[in-house]
């Protein structure tokens, strides 16, 4: 690795380096850790907990030849596959405000007519709150039928902003989380957080990859901040064409 150019590669999981929730594909994988990792340096950047990273690189062995694995937006840091680093949003907002999220969140989704609804509407993070109007006890087929229904209702962002509105001045912040769900997060616990853990790293370049770039997506405040080189994704198919153009492999 000594002939690596001082640049790192942040990569986004779901959308960009797998479908969403599924295992990345070996060829993408092999490709990564063969061909990009022996020229930049790569790392994970989601909102998901470890386990799920984990089972989406198709376990830790995969998972820990990145050189970096950001956690709940790198609010929770690992290396080699130990824990570096964590905040709690517990801890930073109060049980009560806490409550009164989880409470309005559940009422409003309770109103919703949807193609399908199942369990598990709110999972509690270290460093967030991760809701979804479907439940992410939904089959694949429920969560993309979900997703078709989202893109033409606009349910989320609907949810994001009714959200918005309830806790304005709560210092909270709402996107859309990956395919199916809304992530609640404190003001600046967003995927920017991450880049406090490789400021003395003095990379000559930080490009990041992801597909939610647009404002209200969860990768729009990393895709748009001054200390990264932002590249827009549409598919783990898209994102391996983009390296193999910008760092010239066959």
């Amino acid at each position: 690795m000594a002939n690596r150019r001082n640049i790192l590669y942040l990569f986004d999981v779901d959308g960009t380096l797998t479908q969403p929730r599924q295992v990345i594909t070996e060829e993408l994988k092999q490709f990564l850790l063969h061909e990009v990792k022996p020229r930049v340096s790569i790392g994970l950047v989601s909102g998901s907990d470890y386990s799920k990273i984990v089972e989406q690189m198709n376990g830790e062995d995969v998972t820990n030849q990145f050189d970096y694995v950001f956690c709940e937006n790198g609010v929770m840091q690992y290396r080699q596959g130990a824990l570096r680093s964590q905040q709690s949003i517990l801890a930073y907002i109060g049980e009560h405000t806490l409550q009164r999220v989880i409470n309005f969140a559940l009422g409003y989704m309770s109103r919703l007519e949807l193609p399908a609804k199942r369990g598990n509407f709110v999972e509690f993070r270290c460093s967030m709150i991760n809701i979804c109007p479907v439940g992410r006890s939904c089959t694949q087929t429920e969560r993309e039928d979900f997703s078709k229904f989202d893109i033409k209702h606009e349910v989320r962002r609907k949810f994001v902003e009714a959200l918005q509105n309830e806790f304005n001045g709560t210092k909270l912040k709402f996107a859309l989380g990956g395919q199916i769900s809304v992530d609640v997060f404190p003001e600046g616990w967003d995927k920017t957080y991450c880049l406090q853990h490789v400021a003395n790293e003095n990379f000559n370049e930080i490009h990041f990859f992801g597909d939610k770039t647009l404002a209200g997506g969860n990768d729009y405040e990393i895709y748009n901040d001054d200390r990264t080189i932002g590249h827009k994704v549409t598919s783990p198919y898209d994102t391996k064409e983009q390296l193999q153009r910008y760092l010239n492999i066959s």
